[in-house]
C-alpha cells in the first residue's frame, strides 16, 4: 500500500516564552451532518486563564470561550477553534497551499478542542472532541449532573452586574462561582451551571482553571445551536478519558496507530523539523 505523507497542520511547542504549548491538527477535509437542537436566546463569552503544564506555572493558557444558550439546550466551545476552522474552511476551499495553511493554523491556534452539550439530549450532557483533528472524532454522553452549592454572602460585580458566590466540590475540583440573579438563567461556562442565575465567573481552588465573562449578547431566537456529533465515535467517560492519556503521552504515536499508513512529520512553528513530541502537559479540568 502507498505510503501517505501528512503536514501536521499546527505545531506549537514552547512557542513563547511565557507558555509551552502543542497543537497537533490533521485535516482530512471530511464533513460531518450538522443538526439544528435549539436556537440562541443569549451567547456569553468567557476568557479562560488555565495552568495546563504543572511543572511551568507561570505558563498559562489563555484562550476565548462561548456560552450558547437556547431555550432548552446550550453549547460550551472555543471560539478561537471556530474562527480557524472557519479560515481553514476557506483556506481548502480556495485551494491554497499548505504553506499559508500552516500560516494561518499557527495564527489561529486553539488549546480547547471540547465542545460541551448542556440538556442534549433531555437530561444529558454530550461532549465533542477531536485528537489531532478530524481523525479521531469522539462522542462522550453522560447523565446531567448539577453540583451542590453552598451560598456564601461574598459579592463581586462583574459586566456592571451585582454577583455572588457559591462554592461546590464537581467533577474532581473545589470551585467557587460568581452568579447574578439580574439575569436568571442556571447556566454557566463548561459544565458549571445549576445556580440561580447566570455564573459570569468560576474558577478552582488550585487557580488552575478560571473563567471569566467578558461580553454578553443577546440573540433573538433565530440563530441556531449546531450540533455535528452524530458520526462521531461514542464513547464513555473510562474511555474518553483513557484515549486523552494516550494522546497527550504520545500524540504522534496515537496517530499512528489509526493511521499505520500515514508518515508524519513535525515542524515547529519556524517550519523546522523536530522530534516527536513526548508526555505533553496533561493538566485535565476534569479529574
Amino acid at each position: 500500500m502507498k505510503t501517505r505523507h501528512i503536514l501536521l497542520l499546527a505545531l506549537s511547542l514552547a512557542a513563547t516564552a511565557a507558555q509551552a504549548q502543542m497543537n497537533i491538527k490533521i485535516s482530512t477535509g471530511q464533513t460531518f451532518r450538522k443538526d439544528t437542537i435549539d436556537h440562541k436566546v443569549l451567547t456569553v463569552q468567557y476568557g479562560l486563564n488555565a495552568l495546563t503544564d504543572l511543572s511551568k506555572p507561570d505558563a498559562r493558557m489563555q484562550e476565548t470561550l462561548r456560552l450558547d444558550i437556547g431555550r432548552q439546550a446550550s453549547r460550551f466551545y472555543s471560539y478561537t477553534a471556530f474562527v480557524a476552522d472557519s479560515v481553514l474552511a476557506a483556506d481548502m476551499a480556495n485551494g491554497a497551499s499548505s504553506e499559508l495553511i500552516a500560516q494561518h493554523a499557527n495564527q489561529y491556534q486553539s488549546q480547547w478542542s471540547e465542545q460541551t452539550f448542556k440538556n442534549y439530549p433531555a437530561g444529558r450532557v454530550t461532549t465533542l472532541d477531536e485528537l489531532a483533528g478530524d481523525i479521531c472524532r469522539l462522542r462522550c454522553e453522560e447523565p446531567a449532573e448539577k453540583p451542590r452549592w453552598t451560598l456564601t454572602q461574598d459579592t463581586l460585580t462583574l459586566l456592571g452586574y451585582r454577583c455572588t458566590r457559591a462554592t461546590t466540590q464537581f467533577k474532581g475540583r473545589q470551585w467557587s462561582a460568581w452568579y447574578t440573579t439580574d439575569i436568571p438563567v442556571s447556566e454557566g461556562p463548561w459544565k458549571i451551571c445549576g445556580l440561580p442565575g447566570l455564573i459570569l465567573k468560576a474558577e478552582d481552588d488550585e487557580g488552575h482553571y478560571r473563567f471569566t465573562a467578558d461580553g454578553l449578547e443577546q440573540s433573538h431566537g433565530t440563530e441556531p445551536i449546531l450540533f455535528g456529533g452524530k458520526d462521531y465515535q461514542p464513547v464513555d467517560r473510562k474511555q474518553y478519558d483513557k484515549m486523552q492519556k494516550r494522546f497527550a503521552a504520545d500524540p504522534v504515536g496515537f496517530i499512528t496507530g489509526i493511521m499505520p499508513n500515514v508518515k508524519i512529520t513535525v515542524r515547529d512553528n519556524h517550519g523546522n523539523k523536530t522530534k516527536n513530541p513526548k508526555d505533553t502537559p496533561y493538566n485535565p479540568i476534569e479529574r
